[in-house]
């Protein structure tokens, strides 16, 4: 079954309509975006393996849990923290946790901005193996065990030039182009809440 091409303008009109106050992210926009990055990475096949398999399951969870009787809880990143923290739902036993689930989804975020930041700087002809692995090392990687860092590595080797990356994985590439560092800007701003969020409620090291 094919898999319908990445819409860059999605991910950017979902990203900013998840902002709400000045500190804060709603849910429900934030895997909406995620939802169309997604794509972005069955697109690209077994060389975001190690990122793609993760974050269809864990968006699902997140999903879920905004639909439960207190759904409100869960309404933007910081009431989810807040909830659970609160509830000390964190440590218990058999609870699948939203802020351990955001997490993951977080990084995830991480690795992808900075690939496609590197991306938008190189040339058409401008092979993409060198800045995958480059914003791989400095997110990812550092979560990940050897055995998957290994097959990263190797399945980037595969990745072509700028040019024919965006034809293959892209509905409009001279739009998506146009419009990148105005996605990076709006996601680095939703990027820097959650990991701000995670800071002030001490939930970075959430196994």
């Amino acid at each position: 079954m094919s898999v319908e091409k990445f819409d860059l303008q999605k991910v950017h009109a979902k990203f900013t309509e998840s902002l709400v106050e000045e500190d804060d992210v709603y849910v429900d926009q934030y895997l909406e975006a995620f939802k169309e990055l997604y794509k972005f990475f069955q697109l690209m096949g077994t060389v975001f393996g190690f990122v793609s398999s993760d974050v269809k399951e864990k968006v699902e969870i997140l999903e879920k849990l905004r639909g439960k009787e207190n759904a409100d809880s869960f309404l933007t990143i910081r009431t989810m923290m807040q909830y659970e923290q609160e509830s000390n739902l964190l440590n218990k036993k058999d609870y699948v946790s939203g802020s351990r689930t955001l997490l993951r989804l977080h990084r995830g975020l991480d690795f992808i901005q900075e690939f496609l930041k590197r991306l938008g700087e190189l040339e058409g002809d401008g092979k993409t193996n060198g800045v995958c692995q480059t914003a791989y090392n400095d997110t990812l990687a550092q979560f990940h065990p050897w055995l998957i860092r290994k097959g990263a590595t190797v399945a980037m080797y595969a990745l072509p030039t700028r040019d024919q990356l965006l034809e293959r994985v892209c509905m409009d590439v001279a739009g998506a182009m146009k419009l990148l560092p105005e996605m990076l800007s709006v996601t680095r701003n939703v990027y820097d809440r959650t990991q701000n969020l995670y800071t002030r409620y001490d939930l970075h090291g959430l196994p």
